[in-house]
């Protein structure tokens, strides 16, 4: 008896955990939204781990590293009219551990240049409280 009510207590609180974690990260990907809608690259970034770990794998391979991932996407994107407007559609948030989200999705940029869009998986870590993105493979 003990063991079912220690279940009923621990249950809902694991469940709520992994709820608090999915909406933080889910606004993680909102504020990227947003920011790049407002073509401001460097606060599309604040959802990235600035750290030489990062990983970012595009076209052209990987890349390692923030301040690299970050010149990259100014390079690539150097305006308004490169960047469009993002969305993203998100087909899978799973919990790897309680340090761990590995997200899939789908991005599409309209563009008045022609429009462009493609998949995503991205590592979401936590780190000292706070959700960051440790590795994104985007094509």
């Amino acid at each position: 008896m003990k063991k079912i009510w220690l279940l009923c207590c621990i249950i809902p609180c694991l469940l709520a955990a992994q709820s608090k974690d999915e909406t933080a990260i889910r606004k993680i990907l909102a504020d990227q939204t947003n920011a790049w809608n407002r073509g401001a690259i460097p606060d599309f970034m604040k959802g990235y781990w600035v750290n030489d770990s990062l990983l970012f794998v595009g076209k052209n391979g990987p890349t390692y590293g923030y301040q690299q991932t970050l010149s990259n996407y100014l390079k690539s994107y150097p305006d308004t009219a490169a960047m469009g407007k993002l969305q993203f559609t998100l087909l899978q948030l799973r919990p790897l551990s309680s340090d761990y989200y590995f997200v899939l999705g789908k991005w599409h940029l309209t563009r008045t240049i022609g429009n462009v869009q493609g998949h995503f998986t991205l590592l979401f870590r936590k780190l000292k409280g706070n959700w960051v993105i440790v590795a994104d493979h985007s094509s």
